[in-house]
């Protein structure tokens, strides 16, 4: 399903990005390269439960692409496509102006990018979709669980659409035990009910480690 969608949300976006009347560019690009349209269908996760954990990964063998690799998701409600690329990762005890409830903060931040001819804006957790950290041994913990959703994060937005052929920073941020922290796979499921994932180190990584730091200590 999510394949059909995109192609031909990707067909009427190029129709009618090409008039001037349908262009909203900002002029920037998304950092990294190829965005891969794959997804693994029927991987919704139950709801959150003690200690930051959401269930258990329904599919911890699927691939997992690296960091900095970008994929094209289908907006909520299947409106609109999402070029989705983290891009960094930064652990905390403290961030923000907040302490971690279960030991450790790990922010991610990312660039998004509206593909579409309709603004689009990523599937939350209340519709079965949504951001979730799976942990080494297999646990899932949702965006936002613990003191995560109280991180004040300066110039990164949390959510919100994105208008047509715009882009934005943006950061998840999981409230994490310590042993949670110790490298996983970010899911992301969209409005198709199919998750993309990638592979997190277990230490800081990525091109914008200082920017996520400074931000995150005011």
């Amino acid at each position: 399903m999510r394949k059909s969608l995109l192609a031909v949300a990707t067909a009427t976006a190029v129709a009618c990005l090409a008039l001037t009347a349908c262009q909203n560019d900002s002029g920037s690009k998304s950092p990294t390269g190829q965005a891969s349209t794959t997804g693994t269908p029927g991987t919704r996760p139950s709801a959150e439960g003690p200690g930051g954990g959401s269930g258990t990964d329904p599919s911890p063998g699927a691939v997992a692409q690296a960091l900095g690799e970008s994929s094209r998701t289908v907006g909520a409600g299947t409106v609109g496509i999402l070029e989705i690329t983290p891009t960094t990762v930064v652990y905390l005890q403290d961030a923000g102006g907040q302490s971690s409830q279960y030991g450790t903060f790990a922010v991610v931040a990312m660039d998004e990018k509206s593909l579409s001819a309709n603004p689009a804006a990523e599937t939350v957790l209340a519709k079965g979709g949504g951001w979730h950290w799976a942990a080494p041994d297999g646990t899932l913990v949702a965006e936002g669980s613990g003191h995560a959703a109280r991180v004040a994060l300066g110039k990164y937005r949390h959510s919100g659409a994105i208008e047509p052929g715009a882009h934005e920073v943006r950061a998840k941020v999981f409230d994490l035990t310590r042993a949670q922290a110790a490298g996983g796979k970010l899911v992301y499921t969209d409005g198709t009910e199919s998750s993309d994932r990638w592979s997190i180190p277990a230490k800081d990584s990525g091109p914008q480690i200082a920017e996520v730091r400074d931000e995150l200590s005011r």
